[in-house]
C-alpha cells in the first residue's frame, strides 16, 4: 500500500485462525504500523507471536487495552465484539469487526472496499467486515450489476471447514484418519458446535452452516442474503442461498445463478466486465480446462471467477463459478483493506 503516517493497531483474537492470518497479512503488505498490540482471551494471553522479526506477547483484551489505539481489528467472536468494540471506540479507536455482531446494524457500514468503499465515510467508529461467502460473491457480482443490472441471484456454496475455525480443521484430520483406519468417526463440532447433533465432515457434505431459522434457511444463508442486499444497495434484489460444508481445508467455492436486466447479452460481455473488475481474476477457458479451484485459490488475494455460461432456457440467465480463500479475502485481507482505505482517504 502507499506510504502513510504510521498508526497504532490492535488485533483482537490474535491467536485464532483469522487473527493469525491478519497478523501475517499486516506484515506482508507493509501496513503502516507505529505500534501493534496483540489481544486475546485470558486463556490465550501470554503466548508469543513473531511479527516483523520481533517476538510479541499476546495480552488479555480489556477495555483499557485500547488506550492510544487508532485502529482495532476484531476477530474474536460476536460476544467479545459486543462487549469491547464500544469500549475501543470510546477510547478513540476505529473498529473493523470481523464478526456478525454489527453487520446488519443500520448505523454500521458493511464494506467490501472494491464494491462500496464510500460507505466507510458514514462510520461512527465501527465498521463491519462481511461474511466470507458474502464477500467473494458480491465482489464478483457488483461489476455485473453496475454494467447490466441484476434482478435475481441463486447461490449454492461449497465451503471449507476452516470457516468453522482451527477446531474444525483438526476434526477433519482426525476423522479422515479414523475413516482410513476403518474406525468409527467421532463428530463433536460440525455442523454447529452448540447443536444437539453432530455429523462427520470427512468424506461427507453437510447442508447446514450455522443454526436454522424459522424460515428453514440457516443463519449463514440469511447472512449471505441480507448482507449482499446491504452491500450492493439493492434491497429489492431477489436472493436465495444454500450453504454447504465440504471436507477441504481452505477456500470457499460458489455456484451462482444470476438474472440480468439487460437483453441480448453473451458470455463474452460478462467476461469483458469481469476482466476489468478490481480484485477479480477471470479463469475461464473450457477448451483448456481452465477454471478456479479451492486449492489453486489458497493463499491468494483475489476472487476467481470461471465457468461463465448462459442459461439454456432463459436469455437473461447466466451461471458463474466463484472461488476465493475464505481466510484471506473472505476475512483477514478484507479487514485490512478496510483499514488501508480509512488511512488513505483520511476517514479515521
Amino acid at each position: 500500500m502507499a506510504e502513510n503516517n504510521p498508526v497504532n493497531i490492535a488485533v483482537v483474537g490474535a491467536t485464532g485462525v483469522v487473527g493469525e492470518k491478519i497478523i501475517e497479512i499486516l506484515e506482508t503488505r507493509n501496513f503502516p504500523i507505529n505500534e501493534i498490540k496483540l489481544l486475546s482471551s485470558k486463556r490465550s494471553a501470554g503466548k508469543k507471536v513473531s511479527f516483523n522479526s520481533r517476538e510479541l506477547t499476546v495480552e488479555e483484551a480489556r477495555p483499557e487495552s485500547f488506550d492510544n489505539i487508532d485502529i482495532a481489528l476484531f476477530s474474536a467472536g460476536g460476544s467479545v465484539s459486543k462487549k469491547l468494540a464500544p469500549e475501543a471506540v470510546k477510547r478513540g479507536a476505529v473498529v473493523v469487526d470481523n464478526t456478525s455482531a454489527y453487520r446488519m446494524d443500520e448505523n454500521v457500514p458493511l464494506v467490501v472496499p472494491e464494491v462500496n468503499e464510500n460507505d466507510l465515510q458514514s462510520h461512527n467508529g465501527i465498521i463491519a467486515n462481511p461474511n466470507c461467502s458474502t464477500i467473494q460473491m458480491v465482489a464478483a457480482l457488483n461489476p455485473l450489476q453496475e454494467a447490466f443490472g441484476l434482478s435475481r441471484v441463486i447461490v449454492s456454496t461449497y465451503q471449507a471447514v476452516s470457516g468453522a475455525g482451527n477446531e474444525a480443521n483438526n476434526e477433519l484430520e482426525e476423522q479422515t484418519r479414523q475413516y482410513l483406519n476403518n474406525e468409527e468417526m467421532t463428530a463433536e463440532l460440525l455442523p454447529v458446535k452448540g447443536d444437539e447433533k453432530h455429523f462427520p465432515i470427512a468424506f461427507n457434505a453437510l447442508p447446514q452452516i450455522d443454526v436454522f431459522q424459522e424460515s428453514g434457511y440457516t443463519f449463514e444463508e440469511m447472512k449471505m442474503i441480507n448482507e449482499s442486499k446491504k452491500i450492493l444497495h439493492a434491497q429489492n434484489l431477489a436472493i436465495a442461498a444454500t450453504c454447504v460444508r465440504l471436507p477441504f481445508f481452505t477456500s470457499h467455492a460458489e455456484s451462482v445463478y444470476i438474472d440480468v436486466e439487460k437483453d441480448g447479452l453473451k458470455v463474452e460481455d460478462l467476461w469483458n466486465v469481469l476482466k476489468e473488475a478490481d480484485g477479480v481474476t477471470l479463469q475461464d477457458d473450457p477448451g483448456t480446462q481452465t477454471y478456479p479451484t479451492p486449492l489453486d485459490a489458497a493463499d491468494k488475494e483475489d476472487v476467481f471467477v470461471g465457468r461463465v455460461r448462459k442459461d439454456l432456457d432463459n436469455d437473461k440467465g447466466f451461471h458463474l463459478w466463484v472461488v476465493s480463500d475464505n481466510l484471506v479475502k473472505g476475512a483477514a485481507l478484507n479487514t485490512i483493506q478496510i483499514a488501508e482505505r480509512l488511512i488513505q482517504n483520511k476517514w479515521l
